[in-house]
C-alpha cells in the first residue's frame, strides 16, 4: 500500500509534459485522477490512466473550482491537489518587453496557483485533510537573468506556499512547492541540446513525478522541493529571518524602585 492507493488526486496541466508524468505516476500507485487542463489531449491521458478529464483553464477562478466539483463527484473526494499547470517566457524583459505576455505568465504561473489553492482548501479545510503541491521552479529559488519574469511568478508560488502552509497546518492540509531544473518538456522548446550542451542537466518529467510522490509519502509542509540530477531529494534550506529582524539594541526597562 502506498500513499497514493485509493486517493483522489487532481492534476492541472495534466494533458502533457511534467503532469502527465505525475497523473501517470499517481494513477500506478492506485490513485484517482482528475486531468485538468485546456489542452483536449488530457481526454486520452485520463482514458488511458482510469482517469476522468475536466477543460480548465487555470487562469479562472470559476475553472478552478469546476475541477475541484468535478473531482468530488465523480470520485466523491479529493485528496491530492498539484497544481501544475504554468508557461514559459518568451522574449526579454527590456528591448522585447510584451506586457500581454507579462499578463499570461502571471494569469498561468501564479493566479492558476491561487486561484487552485483556494478551489482545493474549500474541500480541505471541510474535511480536515488534503496535500496540494504547486509547481515552483529552481527559477523561484535563485536569480534567473535569462527570464526574470518566469522567475518571479515562481518567487511568488513559493512565497505563498511558504504562508499559507502554517495556517492551514492545524487542519491536517500540508502545502509545499516543487522547483525542478530544467526538464525535458515541451516548455523549453528547441533549447534542451543548447541547455545540454551547456553541461547543465534535462531531466525526464518522471524524476519530478517520482520527487512529488516523496514528498508526499514524508508528510511534510510549507517546503520547497528542489529536483535536481544528484543527491537525495531533500527541502530547500531557507535563511532564518526572524533571527536577523530583532533589534540589536533592546529597550530594557528600569523596574520601580
Amino acid at each position: 500500500m502506498t500513499v497514493l492507493d485509493n486517493k483522489v488526486a487532481l492534476v492541472t496541466g495534466g494533458a502533457g509534459g511534467i503532469g502527465a508524468a505525475i497523473a501517470r505516476r499517481f494513477a500506478s500507485g492506485g490513485a484517482h485522477v482528475v486531468v485538468a487542463d485546456i489542452d483536449p489531449a488530457g481526454q486520452s491521458l485520463a482514458r488511458e490512466i482510469g482517469g476522468v478529464f475536466v477543460h480548465t483553464d487555470v487562469a479562472q477562478l470559476a475553472d478552478n473550482l469546476a475541477a475541484v466539483r468535478t473531482a468530488t463527484e465523480h470520485f466523491g473526494s479529493l485528496d491530492i491537489t498539484v497544481l501544475n499547470a504554468g508557461i514559459g517566457e518568451q522574449g526579454g524583459f527590456i528591448e522585447e518587453f510584451r506586457p500581454q505576455h507579462y499578463r499570461d505568465l502571471v494569469s498561468a504561473n501564479l493566479d492558476g496557483v491561487v486561484y487552485g489553492v483556494h478551489a482545493a482548501l474549500a474541500v480541505f479545510l471541510e474535511q480536515k485533510s488534503g496535500a496540494i503541491l504547486a509547481m515552483s521552479s529552481l527559477a523561484g529559488l535563485t536569480e534567473s537573468p535569462i527570464n526574470p519574469l518566469y522567475a518571479a511568478t515562481k518567487h511568488a508560488v513559493i512565497g505563498l506556499v511558504r504562508s499559507v502552509a502554517p495556517s492551514v497546518a492545524e487542519s491536517g492540509i500540508t502545502v509545499n512547492a516543487l522547483c525542478p531544473t530544467f526538464i525535458d518538456t515541451p516548455i523549453l522548446g528547441e533549447a534542451v541540446p543548447f541547455i545540454s550542451e551547456m553541461g547543465l542537466a534535462v531531466l525526464s518529467p518522471e524524476r519530478v513525478a517520482e520527487v512529488a510522490e516523496l514528498v508526499l509519502a514524508r508528510g511534510v509542509t510549507g517546503q520547497a522541493w528542489p529536483v535536481v540530477a544528484h543527491g537525495e531529494p531533500g527541502p530547500f534550506a531557507f535563511g532564518d529571518i526572524p533571527s536577523i529582524m530583532s533589534d540589536p539594541h533592546p529597550q530594557v526597562s528600569e523596574s520601580a524602585p
